[in-house]
């Protein structure tokens, strides 16, 4: 998630007051996305909501490419263990391969919203591989279109494990080509 970036000048902001984004917001549970649009208005931004579920393009894409798109994607939620314990106990080894599948599933679909030169920011708050660095080494054999942009990670996306001052995420920047 980007909080803040850097302007020109050396200015320093939010990204919804340093550039001209129209911004979309899609989420299948109604509650979430309701708290999304009520924290975007209590700081004085507004966005396109869509209930609807993300890979379903027919019910939200107007079939004009995209510059950016941020997939925040459904996960067995393991680099949160720390500030949710319940979580050990809510999941079991063979929901890693469910998630595995809706991940790639939203992926494939929301590429195809990007246009070219644009990004895809893969996110997840799992530290499992399954769900991590094997879906970004299945989505780049997949899509010749597709690039891994360099990070401080490995050539598979960036992990963070969990410490005692943060949770676990792994995310992945592809560029289309």
């Amino acid at each position: 998630m980007v909080d803040a970036c850097a302007a020109p000048g050396g200015k320093t902001g939010h990204i919804l007051e340093l550039a001209d984004v129209r911004l979309t917001a899609l989420d299948k549970d109604s509650q979430r996305l309701k708290r999304v649009g009520e924290n975007l208005g209590r700081l004085g931004y507004d966005a396109r909501m869509h209930c609807a579920d993300a890979a379903d393009l027919d019910t939200w894409w107007d079939g004009k490419p995209v510059d950016r798109v941020l997939l925040d994607a459904p996960c067995t939620a393991s680099g949160v263990v720390r500030r949710h314990p319940d979580v050990k106990w809510l999941r079991r080894e063979r929901d890693i391969q469910g998630f595995a599948r809706q991940q790639s599933r939203l992926l494939e679909a929301l590429w195809k919203v990007v246009a070219g030169g644009g990004k895809l920011l893969y996110v997840t708050c799992s530290v499992f591989q399954e769900e991590n660095q094997a879906q970004v080494e299945r989505f780049l054999a997949r899509h010749a279109d597709a690039r891994l942009r360099a990070s401080v990670g490995d050539d598979k996306g960036e992990l963070l494990l969990p410490a005692e001052d943060h949770d676990g995420f792994f995310h992945a920047l592809f560029e289309k080509g």
